[in-house]
């Protein structure tokens, strides 16, 4: 899978990164190689959401795809 990261220069310095096609998923650097290692972690961690805990119907289907 390949995915679009945005990366900005923050302006306290170091990096700030946002991955659009992952609402609310964002990582942070002092340093680029710094940021570039949070982005990794953070998209398994936006990734890895626990579906057990959500409320299904009767009517409600759950899918597995591969990605």
């Amino acid at each position: 899978m390949k995915l679009k990261v945005v990366v900005h220069e923050a302006e306290e310095g170091g990096y700030w990164a946002e991955i659009p096609s992952i609402l609310g998923c964002v990582a942070q650097g002092d340093t680029f190689d710094e940021l570039l290692s949070n982005i990794y972690e953070a998209v398994e961690g936006c990734l890895s959401v626990d579906v057990e805990n959500i409320t299904t119907s009767a009517k409600d289907k759950i899918m597995e795809i591969a990605i």
